[in-house]
């Protein structure tokens, strides 16, 4: 663990990606609200979650070279407050832009959804660079309270547009909004690790000629692929395949999923230490392999649920394992690895969601799938989303192979961290 030294500083970074989660979940939760009050289209909706992803992947390029060049305080403390901004205009749209509320939605999801991609580039390489025995736990702890930001998120969300009426949406939001706030006022008082000299760090070209490094990006897509699928279509899965109520399909899909991802973080977090990374990345691609392939083929609803919420254990590792790996390889890279590799990770996890989608758009119709429906005496539209996650299972398996080839290329011995060749920002 970090050194009592930087423990405000560590706290501050779990905030920051309890942070991201928020602003990662909170508009699709608000979609049946904002259609019914304002008239809101399904494209519009799916503007907003593009957009979403688009400015979070933007930061992620647009500042890979800049951290290194002015320090971590001078991108952190305005990320969180922009983050905070934006969901406070979300919040007030129906007021300051009456009748345009659309345009309002759009501008504070560009804001908050820009400064979730800073916090995506720059906590990792925070909690990288500071001093501590085991960097791999520390990373799978900050990683899991994204987890748990998310199970948070959806919990209190739904619950309060439950509680009252749809119109009072803006007022969960803005509570969402005072955790960027608080995030904002445990940095201001963090000491920051050093930063890499310029004169000593690693050349962003040579780096991406490294055969490692560039197994590493194939893997985070891939891994983020795996990911972001169940979790996406779990919820989904849940209601339409096994036929739940669409309350009970969030709490026991995607939340119960999510919360799987939080507790095999937090285990290796807290039980982890020696374990080699490299080995347990290429297991855990191999158990969510078969995990997706139960969930898919199962004729039991229970056996099917059950395997959905043990794949979060499975993926738990795969994204912030392949940051521990690369931060132990080249320690001397400097923040803009991380921000390429979130970058990879984003973009597996828009397009494997979009390749999935398109799998069960075409089993709807397809006479294959309508065979396999009356063999498991279920609706086509049941078959098809178990399609869907069985082609999803590529993702996984990829992982595997990567991950095994990425073990061949690992040292024996762990490299040890470099503490010279750093500047005090």
């Amino acid at each position: 663990m970090a050194p009592a030294s930087y423990r405000r500083t560590t706290i501050a970074c779990f905030t920051g990606i309890f942070v991201q989660a928020i602003v990662t979940n909170l508009t699709a939760i608000l979609f049946v609200p904002l259609m019914g009050l304002y008239g809101l289209q399904y494209g519009q909706l799916g503007i907003l979650v593009g957009v979403n992803f688009t400015a979070q992947v933007s930061a992620d390029i647009l500042f890979s070279g800049a951290i290194d060049r002015f320090g971590y305080r001078r991108i952190i403390l305005p990320a969180s407050l922009t983050a905070g901004l934006g969901l406070v205009l979300f919040a007030l749209t129906p007021w300051l832009f009456p009748g345009r509320e659309f345009s309002g939605m759009l501008l504070a999801t560009v804001l908050f959804s820009f400064a979730a991609g800073l916090h995506e580039i720059m906590l990792s390489p925070i909690i990288a660079a500071i001093p501590s025995a085991d960097k791999s736990l520390a990373m799978s702890l900050m990683h899991s309270f994204y987890a748990w930001g998310q199970v948070a998120t959806i919990i209190l969300t739904t619950l309060f547009l439950f509680l009252v009426p749809y119109r009072f949406w803006p007022f969960i939001v803005l509570f969402w909004a005072l955790v960027p706030l608080l995030d904002f006022l445990l940095f201001v008082g963090s000491p920051f690790p050093d930063v890499v000299a310029v004169e000593h760090r690693l050349n962003m070209k040579d780096l991406l000629f490294q055969p490692f490094y560039l197994l590493a990006l194939l893997a985070i897509f891939a891994g983020a692929g795996a990911e972001i699928v169940m979790n996406q279509w779990a919820s989904t899965f849940a209601e339409v395949a096994l036929s739940l109520p669409k309350l009970t399909g969030d709490l026991l899909g995607m939340c119960l999923f999510a919360a799987m991802i939080g507790v095999g973080r937090l285990l290796h977090g807290r039980f982890g230490s020696g374990v080699n990374m490299n080995k347990l990345l290429t297991g855990s691609s191999v158990l969510a392999a078969i995990l997706y392939l139960v969930v898919a083929l199962s004729p039991f609803n229970v056996v099917s649920l059950i395997a959905c919420a043990l794949c979060g254990l499975a993926v738990a590792l795969l994204w912030p394992g392949t940051l521990v790996i690369c931060a132990d390889r080249y320690p001397l890279a400097g923040a803009w690895m991380f921000a390429i590799l979130a970058a990879a990770g984003d973009i597996g996890a828009a397009f494997a969601p979009w390749l999935t989608g398109r799998v069960v758009e075409q089993s709807l119709q397809a006479r294959s799938v309508a065979t396999f429906a009356g063999l498991y005496n279920i609706t086509q539209e049941q078959a098809a989303i178990r399609m869907g996650l069985l082609a999803a299972i590529i993702f996984p398996l990829a992982a595997v192979g990567i991950h095994l080839a990425l073990l061949k290329l690992s040292p024996s011995k762990q490299r040890p961290v470099i503490k010279q060749h750093m500047k005090v920002q």
